[in-house]
């Protein structure tokens, strides 16, 4: 099952842009064996038109057709480390051949965007920011595979 990280904005070089290439590419050599990845990122841009519609436009247009979706929403479901690892085999196992995890933007996303998507995912209370929840997930995706992997980086 291939995995997409849909965002709005874009990062630069700098420690958060490191620390993504970095759990991408762990997610891609651990997720391999497990017929997980590639972990693919894409950023959208939305200068001409701004706001959450126009966000939640070019948002939909990175999301591969038939693909899962799962937003970013503090209104979302918190979930356990083992929790999504779960999600994500359970996913694979259905046969999806695609799974978008989606973050918008400043605003949040748009409720049209929102409604349908399969699971909405929580990082706690705290609203981070973009760039954050970005690493954050992007973390969280390789230790979901690293779990499934029997890797020892998940620790109870």
């Amino acid at each position: 099952m291939r995995l997409r990280i849909c965002a709005v904005g874009r990062i630069r070089s700098g420690p958060e842009r490191a620390l993504i290439d970095d759990y991408v590419a762990r997610f891609d050599r651990t997720g391999r064996g497990l017929s997980l990845g590639p972990l693919e990122e894409v950023e959208v841009e939305t200068r001409k038109a701004s706001g959450r519609d126009a966000e939640a436009e070019a948002l939909s247009r990175a999301i591969p057709e038939g693909a899962l979706i799962a937003v970013l929403d503090e209104r979302g479901k918190t979930l356990s480390s083992p929790d999504l690892a779960g999600r994500l085999a359970e996913w694979r196992d259905q046969g999806r051949g695609d799974a978008a995890f989606v973050i918008g933007g400043a605003d949040g996303l748009a409720p049209a965007l929102r409604d349908r998507s399969d699971l909405a995912i929580s990082f706690g209370p705290m609203v981070w920011p973009h760039m954050l929840a970005r690493v954050m997930l992007a973390e969280q995706l390789y230790r979901a595979v690293s779990i499934l992997g029997g890797s020892p980086y998940h620790r109870d």
